[in-house]
């Protein structure tokens, strides 16, 4: 019996960034951008950018479990963002670009949990793990311009600095978890 679609809700600073590595794995069908972990209804990329909402910018990941699993998922979004650095992610701070995982399940947040904990027992990281992990209660989809920015606007300074060197150290770790060239 095949195993229905998944989605996965993480926040690891600028959703540009953390969509455009996660729309290159194969078994991933769709990436928004968008808005969860906060308590304002409806919020937008001017409020979220604020810091008032309580929201991070997150993505929420559509994947076949057949061909990606979560935990893989998991590992890739421990490896291509700082997950100890408290509301901060590069030159971008506030709680909106806060590291956290979205669990929509107790599996999702066993593995969650058991990855910190590995992560933490291995040393993987110099400082301690601050990733949040809690519940998702509701993702909000970005405004239009935001979907797949990347791809969209790679010759842009903020894309040919932050996000391309992101994804060239990306591609070298994850080869195996790439999508293939068509």
């Amino acid at each position: 019996m095949e195993e229905p679609i998944q989605t996965a809700v993480f926040g690891g600073g600028c959703f540009w960034c953390t969509e455009a590595v996660f729309l290159r794995l194969k078994g991933v069908i769709t990436v928004t951008s968008g808005y969860a972990g906060g308590s304002s209804e409806h919020p937008t990329y001017e409020s979220v950018s604020m810091g008032n909402t309580g929201h991070a910018e997150a993505i929420q990941i559509e994947f076949d479990p057949a061909q990606i699993s979560y935990q893989d998922l998991l590992d890739v979004f421990f490896h291509t963002h700082d997950p100890t650095t408290l509301n901060r992610q590069g030159n971008d701070s506030g709680t909106q670009y806060r590291s956290v995982i979205l669990y929509q399940n107790e599996d999702q947040k066993q593995a969650a949990e058991n990855s910190i904990a590995r992560l933490t027992a291995e040393h993987a990281f110099d400082q301690p793990i601050v990733t949040e992990v809690k519940a998702l209660d509701k993702f909000y989809s970005a405004e239009a311009y935001h979907q797949q920015y990347y791809d969209n606007n790679q010759y842009q300074p903020y894309c040919q600095i932050v996000i391309s060197p992101k994804l060239q150290k990306f591609e070298e770790k994850f080869k195996h978890l790439l999508k293939t060239q068509e």
